[in-house]
């Protein structure tokens, strides 16, 4: 049994429109949570209203984007729960049993931190198993979350840098595939070109990242 109280949910999202209501709605109608918290992060678009509209119980806003991890961290201070459950604003085929088999480990102590493996295929999906664990949807303790620098939350390193302090400290981080869980590509949100130029510029920062952590 799931304790609401315990736990708060944190959406960062930056114009998703089409995303985020079904996703609020999914973490609304799961029940597991105090808050279900959408931080549009410069958002130019319906984000802000569709957030509202499926029930978000706080939204934060901010004029100028700052950046997914900085978001989350404006989420994470926005809350006293004691653990957060981050997800991405541009999910498809998000379900309520997808959420609690993240949340649940963490909930009981098993691990330290719970990360999502996107249904990519049996393959690629194998694959990821190896490869860093860069997944939005995440469970973990809101306290360790916030003692990790903000110069590391810039950009895409966020993830990167949460695997990093977990590990650091000792703490276990399972990954879970999710069956059905899909994303929105950059393609599909900017179109062809300008989607392969953003995912080439996040690969590089991804891959800087993981060379800023294995110096430290």
């Amino acid at each position: 049994m799931i304790d609401k109280n315990q736990i708060a949910a944190i959406v960062p999202a930056y114009n998703e429109e089409l995303t985020v209501g079904t996703v609020v709605r999914t973490l609304v109608k799961s029940g597991f949570f105090c808050e279900v918290i959408v931080v549009s992060d410069g958002s130019t678009d319906r984000t802000v209203e569709c957030a509202r509209e499926a029930g978000a119980s706080k939204i934060i806003t901010s004029d100028q984007k700052l950046g997914k991890g900085l978001a989350m961290r404006r989420g994470a201070l926005a809350t006293d729960a004691p653990f957060i459950f981050f997800c991405d604003a541009d999910l498809l085929g998000l379900r309520v049993e997808h959420v609690s088999s993240l949340i649940e480990p963490v909930l009981s102590g098993a691990v330290g931190m719970c990360v999502d493996l996107h249904d990519r295929g049996t393959r690629i999906t194998w694959l990821m198993r190896y490869l860093p664990l860069i997944g939005g949807e995440r469970a973990l303790s809101r306290e360790w979350f916030l003692m990790i620098p903000e110069k590391f939350l810039r950009g895409y390193r966020v993830e990167i840098a949460m695997n990093a302090f977990m590990r650091a400290r000792g703490l276990k981080i399972k990954a879970i595939k999710l069956e059905g869980l899909r994303i929105r590509s950059k393609m599909q949100k900017i179109g062809f070109w300008r989607g392969c130029i953003a995912y080439i510029k996040m690969t590089l920062e991804l891959a800087h990242a993981l060379w800023q952590t294995e110096r430290r």
